[in-house]
């Protein structure tokens, strides 16, 4: 390590690694792949061989962010008042514009340099992980790939990239799509066994690649080469140019005007993108045009101040026109804008989103519509079988579970399952309490969840009669009887999950939650997988991994003894019913009839009633056993049919706690939240209820509505586009859906105008997530596909995550409008002063400046800018969440923003021009004094002390606005209308962001001393000493607030941009009949709807030019 830098190696092997069997692959890295490296072997690894990373990925360049800080707008204006000044031989004026360029470089070189390695050690966070066995445990452990070793135990499934070129040693129905690689757009079946001889990499069949795809099964392997070291590495080793953009050829073989316009073309590319006018976000490229706008315009107004001088260009005429150069230009908008970004991805990934494309930090704040999945996204992803039916036998209930891995807590029953009469009766019940609640509705009296209704039958008028309370102690289970017992089989066999007990740790688990839960089930009666292929001798033979395009999963196991086969199947209800033949096990076992499927059907429906996931569980005895490179090669059609049903297991996977109020806020901030699930309908609609996505009661709203709420993925798919269009609003909740159709949700709210975030989590979710406006990946339980395809990962999957997301959007959004108002207002006013200013000629005819250059550059460089940071550090404002979103084909600007921008520029220019006209035309008698403008003499003391009370005055002004701009519309007396705490909560609201506060009072008192140190004052700032002046400086600053508090007095009271209405506040505001209020308005009336917005608009939404 000669240079501190880990000396990279690839591992040795005596022939590769494809020509040796696995077992002589680990011998020959020293691991057990039992056990996996330890902690300590993987540490010497690394050490040895390097990150798992190519060369140069995630650089960061500090000459690019140089050169980048160099082609600014704002610093070329500095550079051509620089030259100007050298040019008329002001040395002072010319040093000082020096020095402030290289402050600004060095400042904007350090912020910048610190935020992109900010924005890289996030991006680092949701890069493709690995599942890595090590320390002997009994699961693998999900860790980022960078530090993957040779050596490391890897494990793969569906939908994962490879982390590293892997040596497979174990493999259940598994393939990989090495396109990226070999350009074969079919996946490629792996193996175990070792390969004679030397092969391709498309024929190293027994290794997975770095980089390539899982697209079936699942397999473990060994890492034989990481980083540079690995296929991948070798061909990023052999490129050498970067890929050309589109139109860019100089081939006149193809086209005579090729040269002609690829030349043109690239030279624009670079002159772009050194301006920074073709690369970052919309937001960074906006600016960035703004800011050669604003170059034009001081070009445009040097013209003006020459003109006006009649082109006789003399030093006075050159330094006024580097003050009105100096005075357009906020030098400080690009860095603050760098920090404000770097400080808000922090800030979410605290709050557990991951950001991976700037982009989304800007599109956050616009989205309107959030589709998200149902498991471990609304729900807590920790599932617990709760009931499991068994055709002639009953239903098997899991009481008092206490914790979701736990085999022992709680205890099983049995009971028999509902007949058709029974169920009429409950149903004749339920209608009755329907009919009751749209009777209370009508009254304006209740909702749907009332108190339980008397007239339950069976039930006491006075008193309804109490469910029965289950009694047993923990661990208690029914006799095992010959239909339970491969019912278990099927659930224990047909699963990937772990369920284990550790001395210290207690009970764990690992896999898939529904698998999880499955495999505590049968634990409880003591028929876990583990005990099945050790004890009594099971053995696996083939596997088809669960699939989301057929929604199921089976195995093949041999039986022990050698007594053959036996196919074990689970899967969705209505994919596994169509593939059985028969139902029931020994005794119970007869033809599945039309019949016989209905009553399935009908249980399922019962189960999913309750809330619970609802899966089907069967099994079929091979005829004629096979091997299992023979089974590797049977279609799965082939394999998942003649299946004999053994039951249904229902599964429990209870609300997040928070993600009632996390549906609440999304209502009351203008979002409508959907539920895209691939559960049953059943199911998908009684969480949706639970957490007021849908109301519990369809009879308020009209018939059409009610129909449009909740519908399967096959009934939304068979509308045409235009019949979706048709529809009054959009499905809330879709059951049974395929990635697909969340693609057709997508294109059906964009075409309504909506801006959509899609979550996903597998591999078939990859399309919707690059198609949405905000594609949001799962961290824990989703795919590196799916993480590769999304703009967000959420590492705790959770959908009040997403919402803290929109938040904090919002939240950047609001700020960077803010602290670009503040600084675009100071150059306004500056830029009227000094272009009215031009009226004011001494004895020569030559115009005297009421600014500065360099009073100026003080005030845009140090009042201003710490002023603007403070602002891009603001907290969400209390109306944040309680307001639509925002325009996201308008953006920052506004008309809000530039109708402020106009009206508190004129208001700041006027104040400060009046203070110098009473100053010059009041005490001084209009006198102007000569050369006033290059230095001082006896003769500019009224000028110079007219500068003086200017300049303290605009200091005070911009530094005013800073606390002002708070709030684009409260008042700065009364930030937050909705707190009651404090009369008068003036002094609260500013130092509650302590930054800005210091921000403004520091410099307000600073410009007292620096008006009266000698040499400073008159040699650089050209402005003296004053004393009854600051009587005048002081009085414009209450005219200016009262100025710009009248403005935001107008806005609420008209609703100017704001669609006309009035911003006083509604008591009643968080009582409506829409998504989010199902379950807890109380007193809205049909009558008092029809005054408020609803969410089903079947057109795009429009309140003013800057919401939707």
């Amino acid at each position: 390590m000669a240079n501190g830098k880990i000396q990279k190696i690839a591992p040795s092997f005596s022939r590769p690694p494809y020509q040796l069997s696995w077992q002589q692959v680990a011998d020959e890295l020293g691991v057990d792949t039992q056990k996996g490296l330890s902690d300590q072997q993987a540490q010497e690894n690394l050490t040895k061989y390097g990150e798992n990373k190519l060369d140069g990925e995630g650089a960061i360049s500090p000459w690019k962010i140089l050169v980048k800080q160099v082609a600014n707008a704002m610093i070329l204006v500095l550079f051509f008042a620089m030259a100007l000044s050298y040019g008329t031989s002001d040395y002072v004026e010319g040093g000082v514009i020096t020095a402030v360029i290289l402050l600004n470089i060095t400042i904007g070189f350090w912020q910048e340099y610190n935020a992109e390695k900010t924005v890289d050690s996030l991006r680092s966070l949701s890069s493709p992980s690995a599942d890595v066995l090590r320390n002997g445990a009994p699961d693998v452990k999900n860790i980022p790939s960078g530090p993957v070793v040779p050596g490391d135990i890897i494990e793969l499934r569906t939908g994962d990239i490879v982390p590293a070129d892997v040596r497979i040693f174990e493999a259940y129905n598994f393939s990989a799509l090495e396109a990226i690689l070999t350009g074969e757009p079919l996946p490629v079946i792996k193996e175990i066994e070792a390969i004679e001889g030397e092969q391709g990499v498309g024929d190293r069949i027994n290794m997975a690649f770095s980089g390539t795809e899982v697209t079936k099964g699942r397999a473990r392997g060994i890492v034989v080469g990481t980083g540079m070291s690995t296929e991948m590495g070798a061909i990023a080793a052999a490129m050498q140019a970067k890929q050309k953009k589109k139109g860019r050829s100089l081939d006149p073989k193809k086209s005579k005007l090729n040269p002609i316009r690829g030349s043109a073309l690239r030279v624009w590319d670079a002159i772009g993108k050194f301006l920074g006018l073709t690369e970052g976000t919309p937001l960074q490229k906006k600016l960035a045009k703004l800011a050669y706008c604003l170059f034009g315009c001081a070009i445009l107004l040097a013209i003006i101040v020459f003109g006006v001088n009649k082109f006789n260009v003399t030093h006075e005429v050159q330094i006024y026109a580097i003050s009105l150069g100096i005075a357009i230009i906020p030098e400080s908008l690009i860095a603050v804008l760098t920090i404000t970004m770097a400080v808000g991805m922090k800030k979410m990934a605290k709050n557990n989103v991951i950001v991976r494309k700037l982009d989304a930090l800007e599109a956050l704040g616009g989205v309107t519509n959030i589709c998200s999945d149902k498991t471990g996204t609304l729900t807590q992803g920790k599932m617990v079988t709760k009931k499991a039916w068994i055709p002639g036998i009953g239903i098997y209930s899991v009481e008092r579970s206490g914790a979701a891995n736990d085999p022992s807590s709680g205890f099983v029953t049995l009971g028999a399952a509902p007949t058709e009469a029974a169920d009429a009766i409950e149903r004749e019940y339920n209608e009755k309490r329907e009919r009751r609640d749209q009777e209370r509705s009508a009254l304006a009296l209740k909702f749907a969840d009332q108190p339980d209704i008397v007239d339950r039958p069976g039930g006491d008028p006075e008193k309804p009669t109490p469910p029965p309370v289950p009694e047993g102690n923990d661990g208690d289970v029914p006799e095992i009887i010959p239909e339970l017992e491969a019912y278990l089989h099927s659930a224990a066999l047909c699963n990937l999950a772990t369920v284990r007990y550790d001395e210290k740790d207690g009970w764990q688990s690992g896999g898939d939650p529904t698998e999880i839960a499955l495999q505590v089930f049968v634990n409880r009666f003591q028929y876990g997988k583990k005990k099945l292929m050790g004890e009594d001798g099971w053995k696996e033979v083939a596997e088809y991994g669960f699939d989301s395009t057929v929604k199921r999963m089976s195995v093949v196991f041999e039986q022990p003894d050698n007594r053959g086969q036996v196919i074990f199947s689970k899967g969705a209800v209505e994919r596994i019913i169509d593939l059985c033949d028969d139902i029931g096990y020994g005794e119970q076992n007869q033809p599945l009839t039309q019949e016989l499927k209905d009553e399935v059907l009908r249980q399922m429906t019962l189960l999913a009633d309750q809330g619970l996931r609802v899966l089907a569980i069967a099994r079929r005895d091979v005829e004629t056993p096979q091997t299992s490179s023979q089974w590797s090669d049977y279609p799965r059609e082939e394999v998942e049919k003649k299946l004999t049903l053994l039951g249904l297991a229902g599964l429990y996977d209870p609300p997040r706690l928070e993600s009632k109020e996390a549906v609440q806020n999304c209502t009351m901030a203008g979002i409508q939240v959907h539920m895209l699930t691939g559960d049953h309908p059943g199911t998908a609609k009684a969480i949706a209820r639970e957490i007021g996505i849908i109301p519990k009661d369809f009879g308020t709203l009209p018939a059409d509505v009610a129909a449009s709420m909740a519908m399967t993925a096959s009934e939304f798919d068979a509308l045409s586009d235009d019949q979706i269009d048709e529809l009054p609003s959009l499905p809330f909740v879709i059951a049974r859906c395929a990635p697909s159709t969340k693609v057709r949700m997508i294109e059906a709210l964009n075409r309504r105008g909506r801006y959509v975030a899609m979550t996903g989590d597998g591999v078939n979710d990859a399309p919707s997530l690059k198609r949405a406006d905000v594609g949001i990946a799962m961290g824990e339980g989703g795919s590196d596909v799916a993480k590769s395809a999304a703009d967000l990962v959420l590492t705790d999957d959770n959908f009040a995550s997403i919402v803290k997301a929109v938040e904090e959007g919002r939240r950047m959004f609001d700020n960077i409008q803010k602290f670009v108002l503040h600084l675009l207002v100071s150059n306004v006013g500056e830029v009227l002063l000094l272009i009215i200013g031009l009226a004011f000629q001494d004895k020569n005819n030559l115009s005297v400046f009421p600014l500065a250059p360099l009073q100026i550059l003080w005030i845009n460089m140090l009042t201003s800018s710490f002023p603007a940071f403070g602002l891009g550090k603001e907290k969400p404002s209390s109306e944040i969440m309680r307001r639509p979103p925002h325009n996201m084909k308008v953006g920052v600007f506004t008309g809000q923003i530039i109708a402020d921008m106009i009206v508190y520029g004129t208001i700041m220019g006027a104040c400060t021009l009046a203070t110098f006209v009473v100053i010059v035309y009041g005490p001084g008698e209009g006198n102007l004094g000569t050369d006033c403008n290059s230095r001082f003499s006896p003769q500019c003391d009224v000028v110079f002390r007219a500068r003086a009370a200017v300049f303290a005055q605009l200091t005070w002004l911009i530094l005013v606005s800073a606390w002002e701009f708070k709030s684009i519309r409260r008042s700065m007396f009364r930030l937050d209308p909705y707190q009651t705490d404090s009369k008068f909560p003036f002094f609260k609201d500013i130092y509650e962001n302590k930054f800005l506060f210091w921000a403004v009072i520091i410099p307000a008192i600073v410009v007292v001393p620096v008006i009266y140190i000698p040499g400073l004052n008159t040699k650089v700032l050209r402005h003296t000493g004053i004393t009854w002046e600051w009587a005048i400086a002081v009085a414009g600053v209450p005219i200016f607030i009262i100025g710009i508090e009248i403005w935001k007095f107008i806005k609420r009271y008209y609703g100017l941009f704001n669609g006309g209405e009035s911003d006083r506040i509604k008591k009643d505001a968080s009582l409506s009949l829409r998504q989010g209020f199902f379950t807890m308005a109380r007193t809205m009336t049909r009558g008092s709807l029809s005054s408020r917005t609803t969410t089903f608009d079947k057109r795009p939404l429009s309140r003013g030019e800057d919401q939707v």
